[in-house]
């Protein structure tokens, strides 16, 4: 993957800082989002949880966090994705601090966790659609596949090194000083993130007057209104009633709905139904992580190849139902494997493998959008979350009546879907010509 090349055919890189710091910020959030499921048994000891109801205090986050997804994105839309991600890191960090105080003995603490978890899904709501936000103003369309394959990388990154870092400091200090420990790292980043980013090209003091031009030159005409502060904002009513939203939101849906096996109840899978202590569960509980790092950087560069030569279609549709078909098998095939450390090996194919579409969902919200790309992503990524959400809350009412491989194979199942969805989707299309025809 030659990414110099992409750094340096505009004449700068700033564009590409941008997107690296975006990196950081992803990852950071992931490892803010994650500490809870890796601390999972240890809080659900302390506080004297029930299976299902330390499901609901892990759906509280999604919930919150899912449905503050439009509203999100249409704030970043009107204030700037550079503020608002400024305004995330400070609201999630706090909250992570929030979490960790809550006394064991405390009669509500219960009710507590919910709350304190849902307020912290707000907070975190913010950060990809305004990450979107930022993409349609910096980064041309046929670079988008790569930035967005780097950004969420970050997602692969900071789940990837959740386990071990978290595990270290459980192991030393305990669960709540690990959280402690995220809240500070995440106001380290917010420095470095007011410090270096900047919402468009023209107000950024280190672009050049060449990457500045590249830029411009190369975005649409309502992308470029979009980079310079202008362009039109869609109603919601245009953005929901357009068909391919409605498939590119239900094929999230059950990208959600795979991915967040991960997030949530992955780690107690390895270290309470294949049996691995808690030091192991940490070491594999970062392979599907690593995985996701991989093929997301990989499958975004992909992708931008593909379109370039072949068309938006090859290049956007096809690697991404690809890509979730794969998951589908490698997560149905996981559960006939009896060695923990094989089936986790296997896990992570499937987790690599259903990344290779993540950059191609936001490249095409962002097509989509132009002006409103902040709120036509937020719009897609409610229906990730409220399939993570549903994941969440399923998978122990499942694997409590008929075994977690049921749990597995209804993810599966997802996964599935979300690919005949891939099929169907018109990566050509544009929500205002949708609307005009469906009004008429």
């Amino acid at each position: 993957m030659d990414l110099s090349a992409s750094k340096t055919s505009g004449g700068g890189r700033v564009r590409w800082l941008i997107i690296w710091l975006i990196f950081l910020v992803s990852a950071v959030s992931y490892l803010d989002r994650t500490n809870i499921s890796i601390a999972a048994q240890d809080i659900r000891t302390e506080f004297a949880l029930s299976q299902v109801q330390l499901g609901t205090v892990l759906t509280a986050f999604i919930l919150g966090y899912a449905l503050a997804q439009p509203f999100a994105g249409r704030l970043a839309d009107r204030f700037g994705g550079h503020r608002v991600i400024g305004w995330g890191i400070v609201w999630w960090s706090v909250l992570t601090v929030v979490t960790a105080s809550v006394a064991s003995n405390f009669a509500g603490a219960f009710v507590a966790l919910i709350i304190v978890r849902a307020l912290l899904g707000l907070g975190e709501s913010v950060i990809y659609p305004a990450s979107n936000r930022l993409v349609a103003n910096w980064i041309p369309a046929h670079e988008r596949g790569l930035a967005n394959g780097l950004i969420f990388a970050g997602v692969g990154f900071g789940a990837g090194i959740a386990p071990p870092l978290i595990t270290m400091i459980m192991l030393s200090h305990g669960w709540r000083a690990a959280f402690w420990a995220s809240a500070l790292i995440g106001m380290v980043v917010l420095v470095i993130w007011m410090w270096l980013a900047r919402e468009r090209p023209d107000r950024h003091n280190r672009i050049t007057a060449q990457e500045r031009a590249y830029i411009e030159t190369s975005l649409s005409d309502s992308a470029r209104a979009t980079s310079t502060g202008g362009g039109k904002l869609l109603r919601w009513r245009d953005i929901i009633s357009n068909r391919q939203m409605q498939l590119l939101t239900l094929a999230y849906f059950c990208f959600g709905y795979v991915v967040f096996i991960f997030f949530t109840w992955f780690f107690t899978y390895l270290s309470t139904v294949k049996g691995l202590d808690l030091k192991s569960s940490g070491f594999y509980g970062m392979l599907p992580f690593i995985a996701m790092a991989i093929a997301c950087a990989f499958g975004g560069w992909g992708s931008d190849k593909l379109a370039a030569r072949f068309g938006k279609r090859a290049g956007r549709c096809w690697p991404a139902a690809f890509g979730m078909g794969m998951s589908a098998i490698c997560v149905a095939l996981a559960t006939q494997v009896g060695d923990a450390r094989l089936a986790a090996v296997v896990l992570a194919l499937g987790s690599g493998s259903i990344y290779l579409s993540q950059s191609a969902f936001w490249t095409l919200s962002a097509d989509y959008g132009g002006a409103s790309a902040g709120s036509v992503s937020g719009l897609m990524n409610m229906g990730c979350q409220l399939g993570g959400a549903a994941v969440a809350q399923i998978t122990p009412i499942i694997a409590e009546s008929y075994g977690w491989t049921a749990s597995f194979m209804v993810t599966a199942v997802a996964a599935m879907i979300g690919a005949i969805c891939w099929l169907m989707i018109d990566p050509h299309a544009k929500i205002e010509e949708t609307s005009e025809l469906a009004a008429a």
